[in-house]
């Protein structure tokens, strides 16, 4: 299951399209898409976070999934995920293979995000845009779905106390609207 073959590729492609997707449609939020992006490396699946700069607009120092906000010119939500990940990790659209779309998410900055996931080949010459990503984390699929990476937190934002999800890889924490989409994804794979 963890190896991003053939086999695993096909059960999570049809996990996803046999299932009824949750879309949110709130007029006043804006639209959003991520790649959630898979690849192979050493004989295993991984996944491809990204720790944004502090030079973006929202979300400084977050690790995020690649991905933004929806432009006039993009065709559909997938060509938003992808376009954005040509532009903040040099990931060409032509090299990504499309298994299928998670559930929306809601963000607290009124953003309505649509994950895509998709497989990728590995190496990659990525070229990360320095103004958008600080870091790119690799971690594999195998560590994300263990326990002890995963836990519930108390965050403080805005005077109240709220319970978010968390993963733990190293020295980094993922956190908030992307590891409400981690934990979506790894729900759906572990069934």
């Amino acid at each position: 299951m963890k190896d991003c073959e053939k086999e695993f590729i096909d059960r999570l492609r049809k996990k996803l399209s046999s299932r009824e997707r949750k879309i949110i449609n709130h007029p006043p939020f804006s639209h959003a898409a991520v790649l959630v992006p898979l690849y192979r490396k050493e004989g295993e699946c991984h996944l491809l976070f990204t720790k944004r700069s502090d030079q973006v607009k929202y979300h400084k120092g977050e690790i995020s999934f690649p991905g933004g906000m929806v432009d006039e010119e993009d065709r559909e939500l997938i060509h938003t995920a992808l376009r954005e990940a040509r532009e903040e990790i040099g990931l060409k659209e032509s090299d990504v293979e499309i298994i299928g779309l998670l559930d929306d998410i809601v963000t607290v900055t009124e953003f309505i995000v649509t994950p895509i996931v998709g497989l990728f080949p590995y190496p990659y010459p990525f070229q990360v845009s320095q103004i958008e990503i600080a870091e790119l984390i690799e971690v594999p699929l195998s560590y994300l779905l263990a326990k002890d990476s995963f836990s519930e937190r108390e965050i403080f934002r805005m005077g109240r106390s709220e319970w978010v999800y968390a993963y733990q890889y190293g020295d980094h924490i993922i956190w908030g609207a992307t590891a409400r989409i981690l934990k979506q994804f790894l729900d759906l794979i572990s069934t």
